[in-house]
């Protein structure tokens, strides 16, 4: 094994163009950073440098040596950032982005026990149906919902729990249109969803037999991205709609909604927190995540499933 030293003073060396403007950097004399590199030279068999009065030139052999060198000296760096990481008081702003509905029924009331226990950070949560830009906006989380994690390079995406989702008519229409008979029928009734005016809308449902079935919504009554528009339209018999469970529990215990084929599944909705990166994230970053982690899904309640 080398002395990693001795490699952390060859990296440095090469770095500054020269022994001397090494030795003044790091405060070592010329001499002794000269003997550590040779020494380094002799170990290994090879020259690392052409020495001349004027100039210095790494060898072939000594630029790839040099790479290695920065390449841990990079995860020494990260490896000591993470230490303050963890041991450093959470302290600062998080901006923090949620849709409407999820701010008011899940994030809100965990916010308090948050700031209680983190009496030196500040959040600032905009609560907006809209796909916010992490990066442009200077977000430091989101909170999504989506049927599968977002696949993105620059973005890390930790699950939070899962919402159930059901189909649901109210009263009003199935009196009028009558009650479809299969799923495949549903494109007989009038629907709404939860896309962008511009696509289409898709409902996958799966039976106890795992058999598949995907329906496409080629012309929904309403489109919006906000679910409590979406469920109010659906009390008022606009259409039939795929709730999330947590949404509409209290109307179907009441009779107002009636769930439909509630022998098939709908994929559950994801949530999950998305934030730029893992490395560099501020304590207070990190402990937010972990509370979302441990307080936003609630234990035992109807709609709701931990990952």
């Amino acid at each position: 094994m080398q002395d990693l030293n001795d490699l952390f003073y060859f990296a440095k060396v090469v770095e500054h163009g020269g022994f001397m403007a090494a030795s003044r950097v790091l405060g070592i004399p010329k001499s002794r950073l000269s003997r550590r590199v040779a020494d380094l030279e002799t170990r290994l068999g090879v020259r690392l440098l052409h020495r001349t009065t004027r100039r210095l030139a790494l060898t072939a052999i000594g630029g790839n040596v040099y790479q290695h060198c920065q390449a841990m000296l990079a995860e020494a760096t990260a490896a000591e950032e993470l230490v303050e990481r963890v041991t450093a008081e959470p302290r600062g702003l998080i901006r923090v982005s949620c849709p409407e509905l999820l701010s008011k029924v899940l994030l809100g009331p965990i916010l308090p026990r948050f700031l209680a226990g983190h009496p030196k950070v500040r959040l600032h949560l905009e609560s907006t149906n809209r796909r916010v830009d992490l990066i442009e906006e200077g977000v430091d989380v989101a909170i999504r919902v989506r049927n599968v994690l977002e696949d993105n390079a620059s973005l890390v995406a930790r699950p939070l729990g899962a919402t159930e989702l059901v189909l649901v008519a109210s009263p009003t229409l199935i009196e009028h249109h009558g009650t479809p008979s299969s799923p495949a029928a549903l494109s007989a009734w009038p629907c709404l969803t939860m896309i962008r005016p511009n696509s289409t809308g898709e409902w996958v449902l799966r039976d106890d037999q795992g058999k598949t079935i995907q329906l496409t919504i080629e012309a929904p009554r309403l489109v919006t991205d906000d679910l409590q528009v979406l469920r109010d339209a659906t009390l008022a018999g606009c259409g039939i709609a795929a709730l999330p469970r947590f949404l509409c529990e209290a109307f179907l215990a009441d009779g107002r909604l009636i769930r439909l084929f509630p022998d098939y599944d709908i994929p559950y909705g994801i949530l999950h927190a998305v934030f730029p990166t893992r490395r560099g994230l501020s304590p207070a970053v990190r402990v937010f995540i972990d509370f979302l982690v441990e307080h936003l899904v609630p234990d035992n309640a109807p709609g709701y499933r931990r990952l």
